[in-house]
């Protein structure tokens, strides 16, 4: 994203979540993007770090020292968090779009993960992968399709 001076996705592998929840690899994942704004000459602890939501999972994760403040509806509200929301869903969208190369029974460029028609389908057919979170179940989550 060129039109930020600084920017960075934190991921948590399906491994991960699955291994020690979603809230804690939400953490993980905020502190390696913290990391990576570091690299760039970020002084994150000279920053406000807005989390959109209800909810701070990066002081339990180890970001002590940093400011942080949830803000439920901030991807509505600040335009910041909302350009981080738009950047955070095309790296994830691109993310998908490339596992769909790798395996493209899951038609992932197609549904990007989300839990379609096509997508439960395809885990009945084949399974899970191991892109897949275990501890979710895609069985009842809601379609957007």
């Amino acid at each position: 994203a060129s039109w930020v001076s600084a920017n960075a996705v934190g991921w948590a592998t399906a491994a991960e979540i699955d291994e020690v929840g979603i809230i804690r690899a939400l953490g993980l994942a905020a502190l390696r993007a913290i990391g990576d704004l570091r690299a760039q000459g970020v002084v994150p602890e000279e920053a406000i770090v807005i989390l959109d939501g209800n909810h701070d999972y990066i002081t339990p994760a180890g970001g002590a020292g940093l400011s942080v403040t949830p803000v439920i509806k901030a991807d509505r509200d600040c335009a910041s968090a909302a350009a981080a929301s738009v950047i955070a869903k095309v790296a994830r969208d691109g993310l998908m779009t490339g596992l769909h190369d790798a395996l493209p029974a899951y038609h992932w460029a197609r549904n990007k993960g989300y839990a379609s028609p096509d997508h439960r389908e395809a885990i009945r057919r084949h399974g899970m992968s191991p892109h897949h979170r275990a501890s979710w179940s895609i069985a009842s989550a809601p379609t957007l399709f």
